[in-house]
């Protein structure tokens, strides 16, 4: 291996904080030379940015191939067609960029390869003798993402590894999914990161199981609930919480009351003197061409991703008090008394069917109704859990507190089932001799996000403090005065040195002043800094310094010494 002169490397770095930036990672890839924006969402890797990359792409493709994974490469531009088969031409809404080419046809940018690697499994896999089978790639993708923020932590064309693989039945997929589990557990690891399994909403993916690896950082765009007991965890926008009911009471008959300007919960609760988990709330949204009535208790939200995972769409927003009026009822006392049948789905989360006597809107302005009850006084469309799980919430299993934290999400896996399998015809002899739909997982992981979060984790107000398995460079040797022909000498005999130990070496032989050089060193963040100046020279020594924690080491300045104290520092650092 030969080492890097960083005078002849394309390494820029910023002094000044970008006021674009809102995250430390995004800040310091900026300031230390690793990306560069093009437009909104959309990165340049330079060279050392590149280089870090690469170090995190190795380690997925170890782990990957160590479960018995075979890396391909998938095409970005898929036709359309495709997509329309599976339903999500027009669920993945605007996220999903559409173009025609030359010869008319409609074409898409991939934000995922699900449907073209059940394509390629429907031309290819004919008998249940070639599975099971894992494919994975790691591939450049486009999401036209709504609001791009904190560098590479949600970006618009990223890339990805994402993985497929394809199994005989359920209980195969069962058991090859637990080896991706623990592989993905084994990268994080390995870059330098602990993140919290969580059970997930499978989303738009579909499918019958789902987890996130999810990184907890305050700055983070997802969150997560986990139980301060049992340790449940799941990704908020499916997890569940305990709504038991305190109410046995008998049903009683219901009654109208005035409640004069009480248009809200909290006014409904306050002006009849009874707590907000004993009323029922209306709540509207609009799911196509439908109006979708939600009845949940009163002290509850509603998760919307729940709701459109009930509702089996992609297309939810809230409704307009012309779209709830023109239903029947009166906003702000809404009820779902006398609505069916008026073309509104009535959607009831199960918080309802376990209260007693409930307090209700009238559909009439000024009034309420008190002991509404499930279902005698109305019906539903469909009954489900659609309460967003709070923090504070008791845990539906243990009884524990349940705590909600924002993270970064590193990785999703799936169990798929057959909803590609089917929608595309891709099938297989079984050893019957029947056709039957391929069991698909998927598993992906955000390279250039997982990066990002190494850095996140891995910082100080002086910069970046690299992790030594995915640092660019393992070593950077710096030279204070190179014009000095003994010292820079004596810098590139180390410097090729220990590149041909197999160590990646940069040589700051720039011709900067040593406050700027260290400055840099410490921006840059390589794990193990060789400085070699006039002093240490003359008493025959050089000084080698660890990043992570600024423990020097001086030592002779013989080759072999210099190799003995980087390498002792490297293992401690990677221990």
């Amino acid at each position: 291996m030969a080492y890097v002169r960083w005078s002849r490397y394309f390494l820029p770095t910023w002094k000044e904080e970008p006021a674009e930036a809102d995250l430390p990672s995004h800040v310091l890839m900026l300031r230390a030379g690793l990306i560069r924006p093009l437009a909104a969402g959309i990165y340049t890797y330079l060279p050392f940015g590149w280089r870090a990359l690469r170090k995190v792409e190795a380690i997925v493709r170890e782990e990957m191939d160590a479960i018995g994974g075979a890396e391909l490469h998938m095409p970005i531009v898929h036709p359309a067609e495709l997509w329309a088969k599976t339903g999500r031409l027009v669920d993945a809404g605007e996220i999903l960029i559409r173009f025609q080419d030359r010869a008319g046809r409609e074409m898409v940018l991939g934000p995922t390869h699900e449907e073209v690697v059940t394509d390629l499994a429907r031309r290819e896999i004919q008998s249940w003798r070639q599975l099971p089978l894992m494919l994975y790639q790691i591939q450049t993708k486009f999401r036209d993402e709504p609001r791009a923020r904190g560098g590479l932590v949600r970006v618009r064309e990223f890339t990805m590894k994402d993985g497929y693989s394809f199994h005989e039945d359920a209980a195969d997929l069962d058991r090859y999914y637990p080896e991706v589990y623990r592989a993905y557990e084994r990268i994080f690891r390995r870059c330098g990161l602990v993140p919290v399994p969580v059970e997930a909403d499978p989303g738009l993916m579909g499918g019958s199981g789902s987890h996130e690896f999810m990184l907890p950082h305050d700055g983070g765009e997802d969150t997560f609930v986990r139980c301060t007991g049992c340790g449940y965890a799941a990704n908020r926008d499916g997890a569940v919480a305990d709504k038991s009911s305190d109410s046995d009471e008998e049903l009683r008959p219901l009654e109208e009351v005035a409640t004069p300007d009480c248009y809200t919960i909290e006014a409904v609760a306050s002006f009849l003197g009874v707590p907000p988990r004993r009323t029922a709330k209306a709540v509207f949204f609009r799911a196509g061409g439908k109006l979708v009535f939600v009845v949940i208790r009163g002290d509850l939200e509603v998760n919307a991703a729940k709701l459109a995972r009930l509702l089996g769409t992609a297309e939810l927003a809230p409704a307009s008090e012309e779209e709830i009026a023109a239903s029947g009822a009166v906003p702000g006392y809404a009820s779902p008394i006398g609505i069916s049948g008026r073309g509104a789905v009535v959607v009831v989360d199960d918080s309802i069917p376990r209260a007693r006597n409930l307090v209700a809107g009238a559909n009439k302005e000024g009034f309420h109704l008190r002991n509404v009850n499930f279902p005698r006084d109305f019906q539903a469309s469909l009954v489900g859990d659609v309460a967003l799980a709070r923090d504070g919430d008791p845990c539906v299993r243990c009884g524990a507190t349940l705590r909600v934290q924002r993270g970064i999400e590193l990785g999703h896996i799936f169990k798929l089932g057959t909803k590609y399998s089917q929608a595309l015809g891709a099938t297989f002899l079984d050893r019957e001799g029947q056709a039957r739909p391929l069991v698909m997982g998927c598993y992906g992981i955000g390279i250039g996000r997982l990066l990002a979060a190494v850095i996140e984790s891995h910082h100080d107000e002086e910069g970046i403090v690299w992790p030594a398995s995915v640092a660019p460079f393992h070593v950077l040797v710096t030279v204070l005065n190179p014009t000095a022909q003994p010292q820079l000498a004596l810098a590139t005999s180390i410097a090729a040195h220990l590149a041909q130990q197999g160590l990646d070496v940069l040589l700051d032989d720039r011709e900067r002043s040593p406050g700027e050089k260290f400055h840099d060193a410490k921006l840059v963040g390589i794990p193990v800094l060789v400085a070699i100046g006039p002093r240490s020279l003359r008493n025959g020594e050089v000084e080698t310094e660890r990043r992570r924690d600024s423990a020097r080491d001086v030592v002779s300045a013989d080759l072999d010494a210099i190799q003995r104290s980087v390498g002792d520092l490297l293992r401690a650092e990677s221990g």
